[in-house]
């Protein structure tokens, strides 16, 4: 069996004994859905549909699609001539940020653990904005891998300009005594040790003008009740985004972070009840989640040293909420 399938079945194994953990809890109302805030393109709001998948989460199966295309989005060569790599982009935000990408102008290779159905139609939908997609199947947790990832794609296109760490693992924890070693270590593994094998790949190929872009968390930021070892891996992404930063500064690359609120993504209905998804980002100030298509513009800006040439060491809250 592949190694990236023993992660995907450890990660599953670690959701199904949480689901049985929660079968017995009763579920508290958590508000309404009215009133959703809508200051741009209409997204979706209300309740969401109740359904729970199985890890790491498949988008073709969610019953409510994300949105993520951002139609109305139209490039302008930002990324023209670039080499792009995105963990995590088969689907959610790493789909949607992969797509802009491509959109203005680069060629873009996708790391994902075994979600293959998905990774297909990203590599279709790059590939209908004109550019070059590679899809390579694997752990972020093992640093052999990153690295024969990271050499294929170079060796591929000659150079390396963009990585997007955006490959996670979550899955909440009712109490700290839910939380084994084992499981503390698949998330921290994946979320931290990920990001910093991937950068540690990525380096040696980066030229002044590169960029780093980190997908951190609202959780990071303020953390979460239920979200203990996500949230402490997010809270060290931020702290190694803007450490890296001022490492890499003289050599003329950015090191960024998105800190987003609460996506509509396979990564949640992957992690809550049927019953807690419908509710999901109704407590923000939006009173809704976001969907990819809102998020994934911040990268293209971030990754362009022509709209952030001036900008690193930031961890850009993108969060729905004022004051977040």
């Amino acid at each position: 069996m592949a190694i990236q399938d023993d992660a995907a079945n450890k990660q599953k194994a670690i959701q199904n004994r949480q689901d049985q953990a929660d079968a017995s809890m009763q579920k508290g109302d958590q508000g309404s859905g009215s009133g959703a805030a809508q200051t741009g393109i209409q997204q979706p709001s209300g309740d969401f549909p109740a359904q729970h998948l199985a890890k790491p989460g498949i988008e073709a199966q969610m019953e409510l699609k994300p949105k993520f295309m951002a139609e109305h989005y139209k490039g302008s060569g930002k990324l023209a001539g670039q080499v792009a790599i995105v963990t995590g982009g088969d689907s959610g935000i790493g789909r949607a940020v992969a797509i802009l990408f491509a959109r203005e102008g680069a060629d873009v290779a996708i790391l994902y653990l075994n979600e293959h159905e998905d990774a297909a139609e990203t590599q279709r939908l790059i590939e209908a904005e004109g550019q070059k997609c590679i899809t390579v199947a694997g752990d972020v947790k093992d640093m052999e891998f990153c690295q024969q990832a990271v050499d294929q794609i170079v060796a591929k296109w000659g150079r390396l300009d963009v990585l997007v760490n955006n490959a996670a693992f979550q899955e909440h924890a009712a109490s700290l005594l839910d939380l084994t070693e084992d499981r503390f270590d698949e998330t921290m593994r994946t979320n931290i040790y990920g990001y910093f094998h991937m950068a540690k790949a990525c380096l040696p190929y980066m030229k002044r003008g590169a960029a780093i872009i980190n997908t951190g968390s609202v959780t990071g930021l303020k953390g979460s009740k239920k979200l203990l070892d996500y949230s402490t891996t997010k809270g060290a992404i931020h702290a190694f985004t803007m450490s890296l930063a001022a490492n890499l500064l003289d050599q003329g690359i950015r090191v960024n972070a998105v800190a987003p609120g609460p996506v509509w993504t396979p990564l949640n209905p992957a992690d809550q009840s049927p019953e807690d998804i419908t509710k999901f980002g109704q407590s923000t100030t939006f009173g809704r989640p976001a969907q990819p298509e809102e998020l994934s513009p911040a990268y293209v800006y971030l990754a362009s040293n022509v709209c952030s040439g001036y900008v690193t060491g930031v961890v850009l809250p993108i969060t729905g909420s004022v004051g977040e």
